[in-house]
């Protein structure tokens, strides 16, 4: 099958906006570290999916409606939208007792994981480019958690059951991408995060009298946190449907280099050389599968262009 040339305006539009959308991911991970270290998860949380829900309904719901409430696989949008809850709990355990770049770069195992388990349960062909790069993201990781890293033990484990849930949800989004829109899938997370955590917040709440008021920096955290992810998500998806994935894909483990970034800005901690080694492993290998996946015809391309929105 013959390649469809990409515009060059329309794939800078598209690096430009999934560039725009990981810094705004990482931003989010910054500010969530810091109210972590104030208040209860649930509450973050159940705050930052309740905003999310509000915004997207507010955007999408006078055009799209009932639309956005529509699936055809409703129990498994169901499942993917829990993993992705347990995945941000845990994520922000971890969070709790690791720098943002090192979290972030330790959850970035899943699209390994992913890779290889996308052959068995979804048919997809893992060629020997694929296996290198995974071999190459686990040596990365290796180096990171290296023993005398300095990085506590139970905020890695911690970021790896959040990449572990993280694996399930995207191999669903993969799944359930066939058959569900993009914005039922936005909502339904959105939606599962705010009930799921409401829920704890309202059985927990009698223990949390002590929690401080929030003053104008912390709600305005809040709601950059809430802003950060949702328009994070429409800019990610806006890009995907500038450029290919394939020329994309790349651009998403910026993620890694904005969260280092801001943990050095924010709270002065830049990672040792043997670890900046381990995220370049795993930027590299990233890398290496999106280059390989470019001799993939077009369609195919534009098809994995759904995956993670």
């Amino acid at each position: 099958m013959t390649q469809i040339p990409i515009p060059a305006t329309s794939a800078i539009k598209g690096v430009l906006l999934v560039s725009a959308a990981v810094f705004l991911f990482a931003s989010g991970d910054t500010a969530a570290k810091i109210l972590f270290a104030i208040y209860s998860i649930p509450l973050i949380l159940a705050l930052r999916y309740t905003l999310n829900v509000l915004i997207l309904l507010a955007v999408f719901g006078p055009r799209h409606g009932l639309a956005l409430f529509r699936y055809r696989r409703p129990w498994l949008v169901l499942a993917r939208g829990v993993l992705l809850a347990l995945s941000s709990f845990v994520f922000a355990m971890a969070l709790q007792r690791m720098p943002v770049g090192e979290t972030v770069a330790i959850t970035y195992l899943a699209p390994f994981v992913v890779l290889l388990l996308a052959g068995p349960l979804l048919g997809e062909v893992v060629g020997r480019w694929g296996w290198v790069a995974a071999v190459g993201g686990f040596l990365g990781l290796l180096l990171i958690v290296r023993p005398g890293s300095g990085l506590n033990p139970a905020g890695v484990g911690f970021a790896m059951l959040s990449a572990t849930a993280t694996v399930g949800y995207h191999l669903l989004t993969r799944f359930l991408a066939r058959t569900e829109t993009t914005l039922a899938l936005l909502v339904s997370t959105a939606l599962v995060g705010s009930v799921g955590y409401g829920t704890v917040l309202a059985l927990t709440w009698p223990g949390m009298a002590s929690i401080p008021t929030p003053g104008l920096a912390q709600v305005a955290l809040l709601i950059g946190l809430a802003l950060a992810s949702t328009i994070g998500h429409f800019l990610f998806t806006a890009g995907y449907r500038e450029a290919p994935a394939a020329l994309l894909a790349p651009v998403n483990y910026l993620h890694i280099v904005w969260a280092t970034l801001l943990g050095w800005a924010v709270f002065a901690h830049m990672p040792d050389a043997l670890t900046i080694a381990g995220m370049g492993c795993v930027l590299a290998s990233g890398a290496l599968v999106a280059l390989r996946s470019a001799r993939k015809p077009v369609d195919q391309i534009e098809s994995s262009a759904q995956i993670g929105t």
